[in-house]
């Protein structure tokens, strides 16, 4: 449900775990009961935040938003590479810049960085570990080719919309995508 980013239906939850509808409906009621999971609405559900807690996912606050969200310096941007030794001329100053950036970036580099753990690895460096275990998830999933890129994408266009609300300025999907 975390790498999911949204609430969903439990059949969409099944589906994205690839197990039975009845056992995963069966473990929802159980981790409702148990206050990790809510139903914001009818046949809708959502980790909490006690879950999130329980996973090792710290709350974030204005101060660390913002720093999550901020230009880094040359040296903590992230480097897009093809292979070992092989250098793209493409880097990500931020995250709302890799976001774009993962667009723009060959399928191959993708893969290279997911396969070795690069992209879990510089969201930790960031400060957000949520962001890093999603990547963890989704580099369990083995994806490949654009439904890789595009999951990606979106999971960190998710993420830079719920920082943007916690730091308090708004963000515009589409103004930061046109102004790149």
């Amino acid at each position: 449900m975390l790498l999911l980013d949204k609430p969903e239906r439990a059949m969409s939850i099944a589906k994205e775990v690839g197990k039975e509808f009845p056992s995963v409906m069966m473990h929802i009621i159980g981790l409702t009961r148990m206050g990790y999971i809510v139903s914001p609405e009818k046949g809708i559900y959502t980790l909490t935040e006690k879950a999130k807690k329980a996973l090792g996912i710290p709350e974030i606050n204005e101060e660390n938003a913002k720093k999550e969200l901020a230009d880094m310096t040359q040296g903590q941007s992230f480097h897009f590479y093809a292979s070992i030794g092989k250098p793209l001329s493409l880097q990500a100053r931020s995250l709302q810049d890799f976001r774009d950036k993962i667009l723009q970036v060959n399928l191959d580099s993708i893969k290279f960085h997911e396969s070795r753990g690069d992209f879990e690895a510089w969201f930790a460096g960031l400060g957000d570990v949520e962001l890093a275990k999603k990547a963890a998830l989704l580099k369990e999933k083995k994806m490949d080719g654009e439904e890789l890129r595009s999951r990606l994408h979106d999971m960190v266009e998710n993420r830079c919309a719920v920082l943007s609300n916690v730091a308090e300025h708004s963000f515009s999907a589409e103004s930061a995508t046109s102004a790149a």
